[in-house]
């Protein structure tokens, strides 16, 4: 019972990191700019179809899809941001709401057009396939990649708002925009550097995904909910937050699952709901990335 339970935290360790991908960039959006994107679940989209073109019409290799993924899913961002966000910034929060969900909607569609409405079954990148023995038990060598990945982008975000000099201006512009731009920060430029800062981390985290899952319009839908819940529960705006918020999830529906697997996906509202009675700022409210 030890080893399977052991076993079991392994699983949810490695869906942890794939929602803490998504929910770092959702979460520095917000902590920065105060916007709600609800589009960030379609740009982890665009990422994984991306990434499928990549490798699948390209034949480029796995690691050439990660970065084309990020960077093009990036220039979507910028363009998201500079031509539809930014008029929208002082208006009540439910326009900005209003117009990134119009964004999945937009989004959803145009992968429909362009990669068309099937179930895609992406490759598995050569070296990351097959098993290896955890516990007894066989475990997906990709999964072990993934925890691996989660940790290094947990490292580099830490270093980078922490010791870089870009960092520290957008924590100087998170904090008081208009002192920011007193000394001279161009804050509505960097706004959108963190914007697309943050959708090439959806698209990364959408890339990632897809060797172990299908690829199909809609697919960010499922997840920008669990995303949600884990900024909410770590304080929106907080990246340490959203790490802790994404493994309190991902351990939740791995024990969920082997315990009350019909209660499953209710679990994460009721801890949300737990944490919000406690705590109604979440975890590390009030501190910003």
């Amino acid at each position: 019972m030890t080893q399977t339970l052991l076993f079991q935290g392994l699983v949810g360790l490695s869906g942890a990191m794939s929602l803490w991908l998504v929910s770092a960039g959702l979460t520095l959006i917000f902590g920065v700019l105060r916007v709600l994107n609800f589009a960030h679940g379609a740009l982890y989209m665009l990422g994984a179809y991306l990434a499928l073109t990549v490798v699948t019409s390209f034949h480029q290799d796995f690691w050439t899809a990660l970065v084309v993924a990020a960077l093009g899913v990036a220039v979507v961002g910028v363009a998201v941001e500079r031509l539809f966000l930014r008029p929208v910034y002082r208006l009540p929060v439910a326009y900005q709401l209003l117009l990134t969900f119009a964004f999945v909607l937009i989004f959803d569609d145009l992968v429909k057009i362009v990669w068309g409405a099937i179930y895609q079954v992406p490759p598995m990148p050569a070296g990351l396939g097959g098993t290896v023995i955890v516990l007894g038990r066989a475990f997906p060598v990709y999964h072990l990649f993934i925890m691996v990945a989660g940790g290094a982008v947990a490292v580099g975000l830490w270093a980078l708002f922490d010791l870089s000099l870009w960092g520290k201006l957008v924590r100087a512009a998170a904090c008081d925009p208009e002192m920011a731009a007193a000394v001279g920060i161009n804050v509505p430029w960097l706004f959108t550097e963190v914007f697309a800062f943050g959708a090439a981390l959806a698209a990364l985290g959408g890339a990632l995904t897809v060797p172990v899952q299908t690829v199909s319009p809609g697919m960010g839908e499922g997840i920008i909910i669990d995303a949600f819940i884990v900024v909410v529960i770590g304080g929106l705006g907080n990246l340490w937050g959203a790490f802790v918020g994404a493994l309190l999830i991902g351990l939740l529906h791995a024990y969920g699952t082997l315990f009350v697997p019909v209660f499953d996906l209710a679990l994460a509202f009721i801890l949300m709901a737990m944490v919000l009675i406690w705590r109604p700022a979440g975890l590390f409210g009030g501190q910003t990335t």
